[in-house]
C-alpha cells in the first residue's frame, strides 16, 4: 500500500516537474544513494541476527547501534561534502543534495525497526511507514496545488525521514519495552563493526550499480535524459518492497529452523527462493508486455522514452528478489565477505558497460548495463566459491520447481 501510493503520487511529482527538473531532483537522491551505505553501517541483517541471539542485552544493542548510526550519517555528509568539490554541480544541486542527505542522520532510529523484526512484529512498523506516507502524500500534493519550486519537494524526503524517526520511536515507548538511547558498549560496538563491515561494503557497491547509472547520465547526457530514464527505474523498483517485506518477515523462521535441524533449514530456504524468484518472473513477463502504453499511461508523452529501458530493466527484478534472500542466506552461514566480492564485481562490471553503452544507445544502455551486472553478481561470481555453489543450485531449482530438500 505503501510503495503504490507512492508511485501515485511520485507520478503526479513527475508529471508536474517535468523531465528536467524531475531528473535533478532524482540526481539528487541518486548522489546522497551512493554513499546512504556508510549512515547505515550494514547493521540491518546483523542487528536482527543479534537481537534474537541476545535478547536479554536488547537496549545495549540498539543504544549502540543507534550511536554508531549517528556517527555514521555524520561521516558520510562530511563524504558527500568532499565528493560535491569534486564533481563540479551548480549551488542549487549541492543544496539539493545536502536537504537529502541531511535525513540520513534520523535514520538512527532504525533501531527500532531491527527490534520489531527480530520479534516478527512487522505490523508496528507498517503503521509508522503509513504515517509518514501520509504526511508525505499530502504534503506534495499540496507542493503541487500552490505550484511551489523543486527545492519544496526536496524538503519533503528531510520531512519523511523526521516523521519516521519520530512514529518509530513513539511505537518502541508505547511498547513499553525500556530505554536505549543513554546505552552504549564499546565492546558490542567493535563486534557489530566487525560483523558488519562486509555488509558496509556490500551496501556501497550495490548502491553504486543501482545508482551510478543515474549519476553517469547525468554528467553525459543531461538532466532531462536522467529524468526518463528514473521514470522507468522508478516503475522497475517499486516491486522491491515484496521481497524485503517476505524476507524480513519469513528469514527468522529459516534461522530457527538451522538450530533444529539443517535439512529443515535448507528446506525452508529453497522455499523461500522459489517463491521470490517466481513471484519476480511473473511481474516481469506482465510489464515486458504493456512498457510503452504503461508508462504514458502514468506519466504522460514526455515521458514516453522510458518504455524501452523499462523492458529491460525489470527482468533484473529476478535477481534483485533473488539477492535479497541470498544476503540473509549468507549471513546465516557468516560468509558475507563473499557478498562483498560479488556485489564488488558486479559493481565494476555496471560501471564498465555504462561508460561503454550509454554513449553508443543512451538510456537503453544504462538498462542493459544494470541488467547484466546483477546476474553477473547474483549467479555467475559465486559459481567461483565453492561453499557459495549452493546459493546458484538453489536458484536453478528455483527455476524448475525443484526442492531437493524434501
Amino acid at each position: 500500500m505503501r510503495m503504490v501510493t507512492g508511485l501515485l503520487v511520485g507520478i503526479w511529482v513527475a508529471r508536474y516537474l517535468g523531465p528536467s527538473q524531475f531528473g535533478l531532483f532524482n540526481y539528487a537522491i541518486a548522489f546522497v544513494a551512493l554513499f546512504s551505505s556508510i549512515s547505515k553501517l550494514g547493521l540491518d541483517n546483523i542487528m536482527v541476527r543479534d537481537l534474537i541471539s541476545h535478547p536479554d542485552q536488547r537496549n545495549i544493542y540498539l543504544g549502540t547501534a543507534f550511536w554508531l548510526k549517528l556517527i555514521g550519517a555524520i561521516l558520510m555528509m562530511c563524504i558527500i561534502y568532499t565528493a560535491l568539490q569534486l564533481v563540479g554541480d551548480d549551488d542549487a544541486t549541492r543544496l539539493y543534495v545536502f536537504i537529502i542527505a541531511a535525513g540520513m542522520i534520523f535514520q538512527a532510529f532504525e533501531v527500532v525497526d531491527f527490534y520489531f523484526q527480530s520479534q516478527v512484529l512487522s505490523k508496528y512498523v507498517s503503521i509508522c511507514k503509513l504515517i509518514q506516507l501520509f504526511i508525505s502524500a499530502l504534503l506534495k500534493l499540496y507542493l503541487i496545488y500552490i505550484r511551489a519550486d523543486l527545492v519544496w519537494f526536496v524538503m519533503v524526503s528531510l520531512i519523511d525521514q523526521v516523521t519516521l524517526a519520530f512514529t518509530l520511536f513513539l511505537a518502541y515507548r508505547h511498547k513499553n519495552i525500556g530505554r536505549f538511547l543513554s546505552r552504549f558498549d564499546i565492546c558490542i560496538a567493535k563486534k557489530i563493526l566487525f560483523d558488519s563491515w562486509p555488509q558496509i561494503m556490500t551496501g556501497l557497491v550495490i548502491m553504486f550499480y543501482m545508482r551510478i547509472d543515474q549519476i553517469m547520465i547525468g554528467q553525459i547526457l543531461g538532466e532531462k535524459e536522467v529524468g526518463i530514464y528514473s521514470a522507468s527505474v522508478r516503475l522497475s523498483e517499486v516491486f522491491y518492497f515484496i521481497p524485503m517485506i517476505i524476507t524480513n518477515s519469513l528469514f527468522p523462521a529459516v534461522i530457527a529452523a538451522k538450530k533444529v535441524n539443517e535439512k529443515l533449514y535448507l528446506k525452508r530456504a529453497q522455499n523461500l527462493f522459489t517463491v521470490l524468484i517466481w513471484l519476480a518472473i511473473g511481474i516481469a513477463i506482465a510489464i515486458t508486455f504493456s512498457n510503452e502504453w504503461l508508462v504514458v499511461l502514468l506519466y504522460g508523452v514526455d515521458y514516453r522514452g522510458a518504455g524501452n529501458p523499462l523492458m529491460i530493466s525489470i527482468w533484473a527484478s529476478i535477481f534483485v528478489f533473488y539477492g535479497a534472500a541470498r544476503g540473509r542466506w549468507l549471513i546465516s552461514e557468516n560468509r558475507q565477505i563473499h557478498g562483498v566480492i560479488c556485489t564488488g564485481i558486479g559493481a565494476v562490471t555496471n560501471i564498465t558497460l555504462n561508460l561503454i553503452l550509454i554513449k553508443d544507445m543512451g538510456i537503453m544502455g544504462a538498462a542493459v548495463a544494470t541488467c547484466a551486472a546483477q546476474g553477473i553478481s547474483a549467479v555467475v561470481v559465486p559459481l567461483f566459491f565453492k561453499k557459495d555453489r549452493g546459493s546458484v543450485l538453489m536458484f536453478i531449482n528455483a527455476l524448475i520447481f525443484k526442492n531437493k530438500f524434501n
